[in-house]
């Protein structure tokens, strides 16, 4: 593994529709396991800041901001409805063995 990922967590940590909060480097990364493949946002709902690892998933691969609603699409980080019109960050998320490594934040 290159230096540019950080080991995060095992595989047994995130089951199968489960989720994890972690920080790298100061950032706050929620990372998805959807149907056994892993996904890595950043935390943050582009609309006020709200915590994405605590919204609800829907329709298989999007989250729910808790606080007023806005939907992302966990594995593009795009923003699927209002009222947060921009993308939240997306990390790049390998496994190596048991070991879940995430992109670091640049």
């Amino acid at each position: 593994m290159t230096d540019d990922f950080a080991k995060v967590a095992s595989v047994a940590d995130i089951p199968v529709g489960g989720r994890k909060l972690v920080e790298i480097d100061g950032v706050r990364i929620a990372i998805f396991n959807l149907d056994g493949e892993l996904h890595a946002i950043e935390d943050v709902c582009t609309h006020d800041g709200g915590p994405l690892v605590e919204g609800e998933v829907m329709n298989e691969y999007q989250v729910q901001c808790p606080r007023h609603g806005a939907r992302f699409d966990i594995r593009t980080g795009a923003a699927l409805s209002m009222p947060a019109f921009e993308a939240t960050n997306t990390y790049a998320v390998e496994v190596d063995g048991d070991d879940i490594f995430v992109e670091k934040p640049f």
